[in-house]
C-alpha cells in the first residue's frame, strides 16, 4: 500500500499549489543563480519532508499499537472510510467545527515564526520555513496520516509520510516557475480531480482490511499476518 502514498502526493499536490502555492511563491530564492535556486528550493522540501518524517513516526506508533491490539483489518476498513469521507464533505462543513480549535495558539505561533522566516534569505531559513509549512493544518496531509495509520509498522508509517511528501516535490517546484499559468480557474479544474483519487485510495484501503485475496490489493488474513510479523524483524 506504500505506492498509494506516491500517487495520492502527486495528486494532492494539486491541492497544495491553492494552499501552499503562496509560501512557494514567497519563497526567499535567488532569482539569478539558477544552481542556487534549485539548492534552496531542495533544502525547502527537505524541511517539508523532515515534518511529514515526524508525523508519520508519531502515527507510525499509533499503528503500530492497533496492530498489536489485533485490530489491524478494521484499522484498514477504518481508515478508508475516513479517507472517503474526507473526499467527499466539502472542506467548508469541516471548517464549521474547526478541529484545530484545541491546538489554535500552536497553530498561530509556527504561523508567526513561517513569517519571520521570510524576511531572510539563507538555506537555513529555507529548511525552517519547508519545516514548518510541513506542521501548518491541510486536509490533504491528514488523509495522508490516516493511511500512515493503517501501516503495520513505525518504520512504514515514517515511509508513508515521506513517498507522500515526495510525490508533492514535482509541482510545487514547478509552481516557483510557471506561477503566471496558474490561474484560479485552471486550479479549480484541477482540483477536481482529487476526491476521485482520494475515495480510489480509500477503497483500497477496506479492500485490504476485508482479506480478499486478491495480490498486492487485498491479501488474505494470514498474508498480512506474515507481512506484519515480517517488518517486525
Amino acid at each position: 500500500m506504500l505506492y498509494t502514498a506516491l500517487i495520492f502526493g502527486l495528486i494532492s499536490s494539486l491541492h497544495c499549489v491553492g494552499m501552499c502555492g503562496p509560501i512557494a511563491l514567497m519563497l526567499p530564492v535567488d532569482r539569478n543563480n539558477e544552481a542556487k535556486r534549485v539548492l534552496q528550493i531542495l533544502t525547502y522540501h527537505f524541511g517539508r519532508l523532515l515534518a511529514y518524517a515526524s508525523l508519520g513516526l508519531l502515527f507510525g506508533i499509533l499503528g503500530k499499537g492497533f496492530f498489536l491490539a489485533g485490530m489491524q483489518q478494521q484499522l484498514s476498513i477504518a481508515v478508508g472510510v475516513l479517507m472517503i469521507i474526507v473526499a467527499i464533505v466539502p472542506e467548508k462543513e469541516f471548517a464549521k467545527y474547526n478541529f484545530s480549535k484545541p491546538i489554535y495558539k500552536v497553530i498561530s505561533k509556527v504561523k508567526s515564526s513561517l513569517g519571520q522566516q521570510f524576511k531572510k534569505k539563507s538555506f537555513q531559513s529555507l529548511f525552517t520555513i519547508g519545516l514548518l509549512n510541513g506542521y501548518l493544518p491541510c486536509g490533504m496531509v491528514y488523509v495522508a496520516l490516516f493511511g500512515a495509520l493503517a501501516m503495520n509498522s513505525v518504520q512504514t508509517g515514517i515511509l508513508y509520510m515521506i513517498l507522500f511528501g515526495i510525490g508533492t516535490i514535482p509541482l510545487m517546484s514547478l509552481v516557483v516557475y510557471i506561477s503566471n499559468l496558474l490561474t484560479v480557474s485552471f486550479r479549480s479544474k484541477l482540483q477536481k480531480i482529487i476526491p476521485i483519487i482520494a475515495i480510489c485510495i480509500g477503497v483500497l484501503f477496506i479492500m485490504r482490511g476485508l482479506g480478499l485475496s486478491i495480490p498486492y490489493i487485498s491479501p488474505s488474513t494470514l498474508d498480512l499476518f506474515v507481512q506484519s510479523e515480517a517488518n517486525c524483524h
